[in-house]
């Protein structure tokens, strides 16, 4: 009977999806470097091993020479294959890619400054650097959609596929639940919007008479990820930030503040730094609302009301999401909540949820509804909600009729797998492949 096995497409998916990640290990280069591998025209460095092995030592991964070069030489025989089968990453992609990166280095670094001085090179010469391996990265990607690309399982191949893995193999699946809520948000007195619009302005006035922007950011904004770097949020393209934000800050001038902007997040209070086409480089103090001090007797009271016209089913509870629910991210889905790691309305009923909603939910019955419950938006604002426990699955051995979707995906990974293989084999055929005598007992491509 055949066993599925994973390790083969483990290792030609998980090991490319390491390498796009920029961190110092990737500008390390060492004093005596050599080939150790060609494929095709394609050549393989010591120093790329190296520094492919420290970039995921950086990122708290194990990961021995041989499978850094086995990494970097499917990298290449995809690319290698790429040039045969004229398969292309436009220019602009790349760039988009190198900018994306260049961002999450700033978002690290606090600033385009520190990252030259912690390099000593500029943005330009960074980007130059690590444009080949980028393009080849990306090239290598594209050429492995394109070997999967279109790929499908019928119900047929799903059944197939089940009906391959031993019985006493099969893994249980623990009790899952979907849940659905009604988000009542909390709004602010106008006393309170007075209070944070006043600051802000307070702060403005502070720097006009000559305080730094950045010491302000420092010590009073309340945005943790930009404020240890005086407010500065890196360059942004236009759709980056909250649509309040981007207007306010693409009308200033360089070093020109902002009024008090109210967005999702808070209060802002904005600086231009540099402007150039479509992107903008800004700072700012964010002050959000003390939500704790909220009031939360109108959002509990308007929540109860309709919790008692749904138990006397004067509504339903998913017509009550869809006219009354403030959670714009589920008010279309019947209030149902969503795993973020899978996408799925099935969330796992274990510790990997939410603290509050897990200790809501475990013990309600199928088709209860809560009282108003404190409610936090992973964004910040403040307010109640009801939950609604519409299903719940107990554990149990996976099962064609419980866990259709699961076993779908499993069963086209598995297709996948079974035609990159078959790809791979073929490939290293075709293409030359030369390893340096010290690499040998890698033994390359061979699981």
């Amino acid at each position: 009977m055949k066993i599925i096995d994973w390790r083969f497409m483990m290792k030609k998916t998980l090991f490319l999806l390491l390498i796009p990640f920029l961190t110092q290990a990737q500008f390390l280069s060492t004093n005596v470097d050599r080939i150790i591998a060609k494929i095709d025209n394609y050549y393989i460095l010591r120093s790329e091993v190296e520094s492919l092995v420290l970039r995921a030592k950086e990122q708290q991964q194990e990961y021995s020479p041989c499978q850094a070069l086995e990494s970097l030489a499917v990298q290449k025989l995809l690319v290698a294959k790429a040039e045969i089968d004229s398969v292309v990453v436009e220019p602009d992609m790349i760039d988009n890619q190198l900018d994306a990166r260049m961002a999450e280095m700033v978002r690290i670094y606090g600033s385009e400054k520190n990252i030259v001085e912690q390099f000593n090179k500029s943005i330009e010469t960074l980007k130059s650097e690590v444009r080949e391996q980028v393009s080849e990265q990306l090239i290598a990607q594209k050429m492995q959609q394109t070997i999967t690309e279109g790929i499908q399982v019928t119900p047929n191949e799903v059944r197939k596929f089940f009906n391959t893995i031993p019985k006493d193999s099969l893994p249980t699946v623990p009790s899952e639940v979907e849940v659905g809520q009604i988000v009542k948000l909390a709004t602010l007195t106008q006393a309170q919007k007075a209070d944070l619009v006043n600051r802000l302005k307070g702060f403005k006035d502070r720097i006009e008479k000559g305080e730094k922007f950045e010491d302000l950011a420092k010590e009073y904004s309340e945005d943790q990820g930009s404020r240890q770097y005086g407010g500065d949020l890196g360059w942004a393209k236009r759709g980056q930030m909250v649509p309040e934000f981007e207007a306010a800050a693409m009308q200033l001038k360089p070093n020109e503040m902002s009024d008090i902007v109210e967005s999702n997040y808070g209060y802002h209070l904005i600086q231009l730094i540099e402007i150039r086409g479509q992107e903008f480089h800004a700072r700012h103090i964010l002050l959000r609302p003390e939500y704790k001090r909220l009031d939360m007797t109108e959002p509990t009271r308007y929540l109860d009301s309709l919790r008692n016209l749904v138990q006397i089913d004067s509504i339903s509870f998913e017509k009550a999401v869809r006219l009354y629910s403030d959670d714009e991210n589920s008010k279309f889905s019947g209030g149902l909540l969503t795993d973020p790691s899978t996408g799925s309305n099935k969330m796992a009923l274990d510790l990997t949820m939410e603290p509050n909603l897990y200790f809501a939910v475990d013990t309600m019955k199928v088709g209860s509804i809560t009282k108003p419950l404190p409610y936090r938006a992973p964004d910040g604002p403040t307010g109640m909600r009801l939950l609604y426990l519409k299903k719940k699955y107990p554990p149990h051995v996976i099962n064609m009729k419980d866990d259709y979707e699961k076993i779908r995906e499993f069963a086209l990974v598995n297709k996948k797998n079974e035609v990159i293989d078959k790809w791979f084999k073929e490939a290293i055929a075709e293409v030359y492949i030369k390893i340096d005598p010290e690499y040998q007992a890698c033994k390359l491509f061979e699981q």
